[in-house]
């Protein structure tokens, strides 16, 4: 592929930017750091330069965001390989005075994975029950497009897809085109067009660009092409240089949340373990456990979260199960940090806003038998609380146990009340707080008997 096709390219999306379309709608560039969005940007960055450099030139009032969403359950590797290339992004872009601005997305907490399978008690994702997608990508890329639309009306979201992708891809390119026209109305957000600059590269070429042009915003290409290549389970080589159709290439790697359990095996975590990162196993150990526990009915409730009855009595998790996945991500947790002894930041696949929203939920679901504290302290050999109690509630407790005459029993229920009327306070919802006490209640009474 010689440079005439990107030449092309990047000439049609300076005459978008700055001559077809004389409105100052905003560029959203779904950026994930892989290959296709890398050569988006890349060309578009291009495409401003040229503009910058007109003899007359024309005015970069059109902002282009690079919106990336971190879905907080991302492989590592991508997770730190992306943060290092949007502050490069960031930098690169003022110090050229392009603008090109950087947005990182995360969840809502209430959205999060782990909030909902180890808080709530959500099953882990299938083809027929797949709620992540709209909590984790699509609900926060969604928000920050509303944020623009409210600033702006209108907004333009350039994406890296490709017909040559699949035949899928290839047939909903096809159905929102427009012939003639270059903007296509977004199918679901109003007052949002679509513009897909790279539609008809083929993936040699995606590559041809990746290692032979230079990263406008100073990033090391190899790098991405390198973990392309590591996390390759292709029974070829990756060549070190794709310059031509005849050449084939490591770029059908699929990268992802490591704990997809909508496909049966994760490829690309597999083959990152056989090419030496032996500190991801023990991820790739538990997302196989996860998947193969996910349909055993010993571990589900008969009941939905709203109580209704659960088809074929397949429920969400029991809270007893719930706190053995606990257990067993922040032993994950523990275990690469110890093995990936090169990083110079420790991972984190739970965060303590997490932890600290599936205790208030347990509290919750009247679930008391375990708490967070008491399996973080276990498996990291620590003594923490999930509160820091002030001299006063310590003093509370002495008397309060006093009152209780040491009794266990009736101390922990009244200490079980009283975090469930936190817990209300906590997630601003106080409905349904008496009948979360009597339920407790109930519990004890039968103990007691």
């Amino acid at each position: 592929m010689g440079n005439k096709k990107i030449d092309y390219i990047i000439s049609e999306i300076i005459d978008q930017y700055a001559y077809a379309d004389s409105s100052d709608r905003p560029w959203i560039i779904g950026f994930s750091g892989g290959k296709d969005s890398t050569v988006l940007l890349t060309l578009v960055w291009m495409a401003l330069q040229k503009i910058r450099s007109m003899p007359q030139p024309f005015q970069l009032r059109r902002p282009v965001w690079v919106v990336c969403n971190d879905t907080l359950v991302e492989n590592p590797i991508i997770v730190n390989y992306v943060n290092e290339v949007l502050e490069k992004i960031k930098i690169s872009a003022r110090e050229q005075d392009l603008p090109i601005f950087v947005k990182k997305t995360i969840p809502r907490l209430e959205d999060s994975f782990w909030v909902n399978v180890i808080g709530k008690g959500y099953p882990m994702p299938n083809n027929a029950f797949r709620w992540c997608t709209d909590k984790l990508k699509i609900k926060p890329t969604s928000k920050f497009i509303m944020d623009k639309l409210a600033e702006d009306g209108e907004a333009i979201i350039l994406l890296g897809t490709r017909s040559a992708e699949s035949v899928t891809r290839a047939r909903s390119i096809k159905k929102f085109d427009i012939k003639g026209k270059r903007l296509s109305k977004h199918p679901h957000q109003a007052n949002t067009f679509t513009y897909a600059p790279i539609k008809h590269m083929l993936l040699e070429e995606i590559w041809y660009v990746v290692n032979t042009f230079k990263s406008p915003w100073g990033a090391d290409n190899s790098e991405l092409f390198g973990i392309y290549s590591d996390a390759s389970a292709d029974d070829y080589e990756c060549p070190t240089v794709v310059t031509s159709k005849s050449h084939s290439s490591c770029g059908q790697s699929r990268f992802g949340c490591w704990t997809c359990t909508v496909v049966k095996e994760d490829k690309s975590m597999t083959a990152l373990v056989d090419n030496g990162f032996d500190w991801l196993k023990p991820l790739l150990v538990l997302r196989n456990e996860l998947e193969q526990e996910r349909n055993d009915i010993n571990i589900r409730m008969s009941t939905r979260r709203n109580g209704t009855e659960a088809i074929n009595q397949m429920g969400t998790y029991k809270p007893t199960y719930r706190a053995s996945i606990l257990r067993r991500v922040l032993q994950a947790q523990k275990e690469i940090n110890e093995l990936n002894i090169k990083s110079k930041t420790k991972i984190e696949l739970i965060t303590n806003q997490e932890l600290i929203a599936i205790q208030v939920i347990w509290s919750r679901d009247l679930f008391f038998d375990k708490k967070v504290s008491q399996v973080y302290n276990e498996v990291f050999n620590v003594k923490l609380t999930m509160e820091n109690k002030t001299e006063r509630q310590e003093k509370e407790e002495q008397l309060l146990r006093e009152a209780c005459e040491n009794d266990n029993d009736d101390f922990n229920l009244i200490q079980d009340l009283i975090q469930l009327q936190r817990s209300k306070t906590l997630m601003v919802k106080k409905r349904g707080l008496q009948a979360d006490i009597e339920n407790r209640l109930d519990t004890f009474i039968k103990k007691k008997k």
